[in-house]
C-alpha cells in the first residue's frame, strides 16, 4: 500500500491548495455552498493529477531506472508493475470523471480535461523542447487557479493571474536550473538550458511577482493588505535562496524541506485572512 501511495504522489496534492485562492480571496470562504463545491474540486484536481503521474511514471519508467534518486519510484524499482500501475491509473480516471459530473455538475469539467491533455502531450514529447517545457509546466499553476474560480462561479483578478502566472515562471526555470546544475537528471532538455540563462530569466519572474502582487493589492478595499508586499519579498528572497542551495528545484520539496520557508508562508496566510475577514 505504501508503494501506491508513493506512486500517487500524495504529498504533491499541497499545489492544489492553489484552487482554494480565488475563494480566499473573494472573501467567501464561509459560504458553505461555495467552499464545498471548492472541496470537491480539489479532490478531483488531485486525483486527476495522480493520473498524469502515473502516466509519466509509466513512460519514463527506463530512464528513471538510470537515475540516482528516480530509480526509487515504484515503477522504476519494480515494486509496482506497470500492469497494476495501468490499473490504478483507470480507476483514478474514472473516479475523477464520476466526481465532478455527480457532485459538479461538470463545472470546471474541461479545464480538468485540458489539464489532463497538456499534461499528456508533455509527456510523450511536449517536454523535451525548450521553452515549452516550462511554459507547460507553468501553465499547471495557472490552471489550478481558473479551476477554482470555475467551480466556484468565482470571478478571478486579473492580476492575481499575473501573479501566480510569474511566480509559477520562477518555480518551472529554477527546477530545470537544478536539474542542470547537479547534472544527474536524464532530461533532454537540459541539453539546450544553460545556468545563466534560467538565472537571468528567474530574476525577472520573481521581480515581475513582487510588481504584480502590489498592483493586485491596490484593488482591495483594505488597503492595509499592501503592507504584505514585504512578506511575499522576504518569501522569494527565501526561496531564491534554496534554489541557489543544493535543492533539486520541486517547489513542494523545497517547501516542505525549509521549516522556516513554510512558517513564513503560514504567518502570511493568517495575516492576510485577518486583514481581509476581520479588518475594515
Amino acid at each position: 500500500m505504501k508503494d501506491y501511495i508513493k506512486l500517487l504522489r500524495i504529498k504533491h496534492y499541497i499545489k492544489n491548495l492553489l484552487i482554494f485562492v480565488p475563494l480566499f480571496f473573494s472573501k467567501e470562504l464561509f459560504e458553505r455552498h461555495v467552499l464545498e463545491r471548492t472541496i470537491l474540486g480539489a479532490i478531483c484536481f488531485s486525483i486527476i493529477s495522480s493520473v498524469v503521474y502515473i502516466l509519466n511514471d509509466i513512460k519514463d519508467v527506463e530512464k528513471d531506472r538510470i537515475h540516482p534518486k528516480k530509480k526509487n519510484r515504484p515503477i522504476a524499482s519494480g515494486k509496482v508493475s506497470k500492469r497494476n500501475a495501468v490499473i490504478l491509473l483507470v480507476i483514478c480516471f474514472i473516479l475523477a470523471v464520476a466526481i465532478s459530473f455527480l457532485f459538479l455538475q461538470g463545472k470546471g469539467f474541461l479545464i480538468l480535461m485540458f489539464y489532463f491533455g497538456l499534461n499528456v502531450a508533455y509527456s510523450v514529447g511536449l517536454k523535451n523542447i525548450p521553452i515549452i517545457d516550462i511554459i507547460i509546466l507553468t501553465s499547471g499553476f495557472v490552471i489550478r487557479i481558473v479551476y477554482g474560480g470555475g467551480v466556484g462561479d468565482i470571478e478571478i483578478s486579473k492580476w492575481l493571474y499575473l501573479v501566480v502566472l510569474t511566480g509559477a515562471l520562477c518555480m518551472g526555470l529554477g527546477k530545470r536550473r537544478n536539474e542542470l546544475r547537479q547534472q544527474n537528471d536524464t532530461r533532454e532538455v537540459l541539453n539546450y538550458y544553460s545556468e545563466s540563462f534560467l538565472d537571468k530569466n528567474i530574476y525577472v519572474a520573481i521581480t515581475l511577482v513582487i510588481v504584480f502582487y502590489a498592483l493586485w493589492t491596490v484593488e482591495f478595499a483594505n488597503s492595509i493588505i499592501i503592507w504584505t508586499v514585504p512578506v511575499i519579498i522576504v518569501i522569494l528572497m527565501r526561496y531564491s535562496f534554496d534554489i541557489e542551495g543544493d535543492s533539486e528545484g520541486d517547489p513542494v520539496e523545497i517547501l516542505l524541506n525549509d521549516k522556516i520557508l513554510m512558517i513564513i508562508c503560514v504567518l502570511y496566510i493568517i495575516c492576510v485572512f485577518i486583514l481581509l475577514y476581520f479588518v475594515r
